[in-house]
């Protein structure tokens, strides 16, 4: 097109455009936040407040993925004991969601397993966790548990997301969001996965710690079990040090040349990343390096010499909140025990050493007053016995009326348990506990108030606890 007719040349259109489409940017940007405004956003897309005084600095969620059975864990239940294989009474259950029990009989299934006093706050425990009922006095159990979603896949979505629909920011994603990230050469937000020995292992998707529509650089990083931690981190044969840093700092350049004619926020993002990994590059693979751990230290979590675990796991959590990482989050698998509820004693053995010893040596390196510690999955087991196997053993089917967790540190009240099933553990019947009030109050702790960090997405305010959710004031220290 001839100059004459728009008297701009392609370039300048090019850059009209652009610098248009930058401003309507920074407008949408104002909106960020509810009332957290523009004037608190960082180049990087945090809106860093908080919005009061916090009480945690980091989160280290120990994620149960299968759905533990309060039974057999943290809710003790005489009377189920007593009526073991009774009719579960139709009052009870008619009209109430079960995954895979429909159109059987429901018959009550008693624990497999005593509960004892631990402790001087006088908590009731199972005895497959010696080692956690030893830190008792740091617990805060939590046994009235809600969740809305019976299936483990949009569950694990809920319990991770506020939200059973796919593509919504992660917790950890909201936490970065807000306050940003306190390491200077590692991700904020870190998720790590074992295993363990076990057959139900159901699948664990990178959307459970996706950013959605928040900023890309908010998602969680997976760490990797063996070799280098994140992939394509190493550099190449042949390719130096200086090399890399030479290339980093060229490509920069030519952001920072592009954020100054166009004030893009992905842009500024990218400079931030670019930096980071390289900066990763030097210390993510030492973090992984157990070698300057003490022997005494390493036996104390558990840990087996070149062996990622969740011991092993658990004491990378350790390091990595050392190192200022801001959201950690351990997935360890195969809580499913819909056809032999005695295949939780294996999961116990691999837990209980290492999440008891995670708390004791926060809190011997003064950092547990400020990390806030959670310990469940993404629902409970149910009160009635799932037969599903040939020789005779009983298992549990999936149950989102009345389940627990646990948390520590961070702000809690150590050492009570709050909230109440009924006498046949089926409904939380006393201070029921929400997954939305359980994340407004990992928010509250941290000082960020649920209802203000929100971000203008599909023309509604978006939240983490979308339209409910309510700080648990009752376990707050």
């Amino acid at each position: 097109m001839p100059h004459s007719l728009t008297g701009f040349d392609p370039i300048a259109r090019r850059a009209f455009f652009g610098r248009g489409a930058a401003a309507l940017g920074s407008l949408a940007l104002g909106s960020l936040g509810g009332s957290a405004r523009a004037e608190f956003a960082t180049t990087a897309g945090e809106v860093r407040l908080p919005h009061h005084a916090p009480r945690a600095k980091r989160v280290i969620f120990l994620y149960m993925s299968g759905g533990p059975s309060q039974f057999e864990t943290f809710d003790h239940k005489p009377e189920l004991a007593r009526r073991n294989g009774q009719p579960m009474p139709e009052s009870v259950t008619q009209g109430q969601p079960v995954a895979q029990l429909q159109g059987k009989p429901l018959n009550i299934f008693g624990p497999r397993y005593p509960f004892r006093r631990v402790g001087q706050c006088g908590a009731e425990m199972t005895t497959l966790l010696p080692h956690l009922a030893g830190v008792a006095d740091e617990m805060c159990i939590v046994r009235s548990m809600q969740t809305d979603v019976i299936n483990h896949d949009p569950a694990h979505t809920f319990m991770n997301t506020g939200s059973a629909i796919p593509g919504r920011p992660s917790i950890g994603s909201w936490v970065l969001y807000g306050l940003g990230n306190e390491a200077q050469d590692l991700p904020g937000f870190v998720v790590l996965l074992s295993m363990g020995e076990g057959l139900m292992m159901q699948p664990i998707a990178s959307r459970l710690w996706h950013s959605g529509f928040l900023p890309g650089h908010l998602q969680g990083v997976q760490f990797s079990a063996r070799n280098d931690p994140i992939h394509y981190l190493r550099n190449p044969p042949g390719v130096t040090v200086d090399d890399q840093r030479e290339l980093v700092g060229t490509i920069n350049d030519l952001n920072r040349h592009f954020a100054a004619r166009l004030p893009d926020p992905e842009i500024a993002a990218r400079i931030t990343q670019y930096e980071l990994a390289f900066k990763m590059q030097m210390s993510a693979p030492g973090i992984l390096d157990f070698s300057d751990e003490p022997r005494h230290v390493l036996d104390f979590y558990g840990v087996e010499p070149g062996e990622r675990s969740f011991a092993g796991n658990c004491l990378l959590a350790r390091r990595l909140a050392e190192r200022g990482v801001r959201f950690i989050q351990l997935y360890h698998r195969d809580w499913d025990h819909h056809k032999n509820i005695f295949d939780i004693e294996q999961k116990a053995r691999e837990v209980d050493r290492a999440s008891a010893a995670l708390v004791l040596d926060l809190k011997q390196r003064g950092l547990l007053d400020d990390t806030l510690i959670v310990w469940g999955g993404e629902f409970g087991r149910t009160p009635m016995s799932q037969s599903a196997s040939d020789d005779g053993t009983f298992g549990r089917d999936h149950h989102i009326r009345g389940f627990s967790m646990w948390l520590a540190g961070g702000g809690v009240k150590p050492g009570i348990t709050h909230g109440a099933t009924d006498e046949l553990g089926y409904r939380a019947v006393e201070n029921p506990v929400h997954v939305h009030d359980l994340h407004a109050t990992m928010l509250h702790l941290l000082g960020l108030d649920h209802l203000k960090l929100t971000v203008h997405h599909q023309s509604r305010e978006m939240r983490l606890t979308d339209v409910a959710g309510r700080v648990v004031k009752d376990i707050l220290a």
